[in-house]
């Protein structure tokens, strides 16, 4: 499979590559359900495999559900010849050199499980001891590691003998000597893995009275249902919108009442649109989770098998019973995967729903997913409104390419000219050499020798420098090689080979290109690679970063005109203590309490609320077609779409605002938006193209004051760009 990985994927790769070479024993890896978690541990795996000989990795997962299998799959699909076993092949010809051994826990602790008799967990134990006495070394993978936490389990764990235990989970429980990486949930949204936001109870009211609260719940999810379904059908997709129903555990009253119901409705076993999956019962279960599947409803207990995903599941029916049963995310995760991996910018279609009458759970979902989990309420457009227009700037298809060798090669190469001043023309070794780089046709590690009184930082600094130089041999550092062009790679989001590719463009003398740095043979990149890996590394981040060498081309941005959209979803915070009406929105019925916002956005708020000056405000959305956008280029000539955040109206000219991250009380910038220097600039060339008004809004925690910036963007609040914004309108 030609899997492209996503940013964030790249990142956690690289991220377990730094864990791996810390000090810790314990690594955890949080990662969000539907982040493709499988994806990056095997791409990790195989990555860190080219590197490291001798080395094998033992995958471990828990409970029933045939996990191990599922996950060994996935990497023989995602990893082109790799290497993976099960148990049954571990105990037929035991380890060999970069193993990826998928093993389910249970059938190693389980007491009473055939799966590994007495005289079988001997010889598991003697494939063990052979493989280290071959000089294999174990690294160990910890799937669902919460489900995991036993003595019994820390007992397997020890017969490997592992200097490295990844320990993965989405609520993985506290480590206190652990390495950890969490992957931000608002990374995987922006990818368009997961749903943008969980809907809690949607246009419920204040008060409700009825005569069945099942029934009231169910003709809720059944008309969401419905309403996705015909969206998709728009779409001309074949998804079939699926409603978990979660009741508790020992309630077969209640299951028998779930199943009265859509008999109610026609949906029933017979005409397989109803299924079940419960330990004593189980209809329609296979190839639930195909886009298309006939079942529009499954009725589940608190646990469903550990593993199990079902893209199309969009809403989640929990109903409740007096024994307060503990809240598990792992639910919720099965509605917040996107049917098709990308975001159809629809609020609709870009949401998952949540429908419960039971107060705890309600309570936890938002605990645990803070922003993620909002109220909600549909809100239209007040009519004087509707006409007002803008033009919108979007992308053209053939600008929606991704990165690439070429323009990476470019930038690298642009930088290195700029950092060392460089001549294409003469030999650069010299210059380089100067700048502290190293031509050796050996590798030459470095270290200290001496003595010291007290280990500190000063102390060793001032100890002699030791270079320990070993002989050049392509087959012996090739391995090496091959992972420092990978973990290049990696920092700034290119796969092995395009780095690879890069580095030969660049450096090699026998690959043809036009703009090279130096002209080595190929033993001598090779050293040249190894022997200066840290200062590569930080020379091609920086090349990389946002903002170096922008170029921008707008002959192929497409325009259309914007209206602002007649309904949108609007989300709040129904728990917060205030909750007026704003009526300078351009909605009837938009809270002071929306969510979610920035800070500087909630202020800004307030201040165009209360501002004498300002007729209306307008909350343009973060991503889709239907917002207002102006199109900018990234340092690798790729269109990106800028959503100013307002428009608004002052006095009855129109303004466009951006409001970003403010200075602190001694002046320092708290943006942390690279490229805010580059939309101040397209904001402004689209201001002045269309005779407008506009600009930059920032809070000067000093003074307590909103600023705007409307003419040169600047991260110093004393100098004269910034006005307060009471004097601009």
């Amino acid at each position: 499979m030609n899997l492209t990985l996503a940013n964030f994927q790249i990142t956690a790769i690289s991220d377990l590559m730094d864990a791996m070479a810390s000090d810790k024993r314990d690594i955890v890896l949080k990662s969000p359900t539907g982040s493709g978690k499988t994806i990056i541990l095997t791409r990790f795996i195989d990555e860190y495999c080219k590197g490291h000989a001798k080395t094998v990795f033992i995958w471990l997962t828990p409970g029933k559900g045939s996990l191990e299998e599922q996950s060994k799959a996935k990497m023989d699909d995602y990893v082109h010849g790799s290497q993976t076993k099960l148990l049954c092949d571990v105990m037929a010809s035991g380890f060999e050199e970069n193993d990826a051994c998928f093993i389910n826990w249970e059938k190693l602790t389980k007491k009473g499980n055939n799966a590994l008799k007495d005289s079988e967990r001997v010889n598991f134990l003697e494939h063990i001891q052979k493989a280290l006495d071959n000089g294999l070394s174990f690294k160990i993978v910890v799937d669902e590691s919460h489900q995991n936490d036993t003595v019994k389990s820390d007992d397997i764990l020890q017969y490997f003998k592992t200097d490295k235990i990844i320990r993965c989970s989405a609520t993985p429980k506290g480590f206190t000597n652990a390495y950890v990486i969490e992957i931000p949930e608002e990374d995987v949204i922006a990818e368009g893995l997961i749903k943008k936001v969980l809907i809690i109870n949607e246009n419920f009211e204040q008060n409700i009275n009825v005569e069945n609260q099942i029934a009231y719940l169910l003709d809720k999810a059944l008309d969401k249902q419905r309403e996705i379904h015909s969206e998709l059908l728009k779409r001309e997709t074949s998804i079939n919108p699926l409603i978990i129903v979660q009741i508790p555990n020992k309630s077969e009253l209640l299951q028998d009442e779930v199943e009265k119901y859509f008999e109610s409705k026609s949906v029933t076993y017979e005409n397989e649109q109803l299924a079940v999956w419960l330990s004593d019962k189980k209809e329609h279960i296979d190839g639930i989770e195909k886009p298309s599947a006939k079942p529009i409803a499954v009725i589940i207990k608190q646990a469903v098998a550990t593993g199990w995903d079902c893209p199309r599941a969009y809403i989640l029916v929990k109903l409740r019973d007096n024994m307060g049963e503990i809240f598990e995310i792992q639910t919720i995760g099965r509605i917040r995967r996107m049917p098709e991996a990308k975001h159809y910018e629809s609020d609709l279609l870009d949401s998952c729903y949540l429908y419960t009458l039971d107060e705890k759970f309600t309570e936890g979902v938002k605990t645990h997913l803070g922003k993620g989990a909002l109220d909600a309420a549909k809100l239209y457009l007040k009519p004087e409104f509707k006409k007002v227009s803008l033009v919108s700037e979007q992308k053209t298809i053939l600008s929606m390419v991704g990165r690439d060798a070429l323009q990476a090669s470019s930038a690298i190469y642009k930088h290195f000219m700029n950092e060392y001043r460089l001549n294409e023309k003469v030999d650069n070794r010299k210059k380089l050499e100067a700048a502290g780089y190293i031509f050796s046709n050996n590798i030459i590690a470095s270290t200290k020798s001496g003595a010291v009184s007290h280990v500190n930082a000063e102390q060793i600094w001032k100890l002699s420098d030791v270079n320990i130089k070993t002989n050049l041999n392509t087959h012996v550092h090739g391995r090496e090689y091959h992972h420092r062009v990978g973990d290049l790679g990696l920092k700034i989001g290119l796969e092995y080979s395009q780095m690879n590719t890069i580095i030969r463009k660049l450096f090699d003398k026998n690959s043809k290109y036009k703009n090279k740095i130096l002209s080595l043979e190929t033993r001598e990149v090779y050293a040249f690679l190894l022997n200066n890996f840290d200062k590569l590394k930080d020379n091609v981040r920086k090349a990389m970063s946002a903002g170096h060498e922008q170029s921008f081309s707008y002959k192929d941005i497409l325009e259309v005109k914007f209206n602002i959209p007649q309904e949108f979803l609007f989300t709040y915070d129904g728990s917060a203590k205030t909750q007026l009406e704003m009526t300078k929105n351009v909605y009837k019925g938009y809270l002071s309490s929306a969510e979610p916002r920035s800070a500087s956005e909630k202020k800004f708020e307030k201040y165009c609320e209360a501002s004498t000056n300002v007729d209306w405000f307008y909350k343009n959305g973060d991503k889709g077609q239907e917002y207002f956008s102006i199109v900018y280029d990234d340092n690798f000539h790729k269109q990106k779409s800028f959503y100013p955040d307002y428009i608004i109206s002052v006095n009855g000219n129109l303004w466009i605002i951006e409001t970003k991250g403010g200075f602190d009380r001694v002046g320092n910038s708290e943006d942390i938006d690279a490229f805010s220097p580059t939309k101040f600039e397209v904001l402004k060339r689209y201001l002045v193209k269309h005779k407008l008004n506009g600009g930059f809004v920032r809070e000067d925690k000093q003074s307590y004051e909103l600023c705007i910036c409307t003419e040169n963007y600047s991260d110093n609040i004393k100098s004269n760009d910034w006005k307060i914004l009471s004097e601009a309108f």
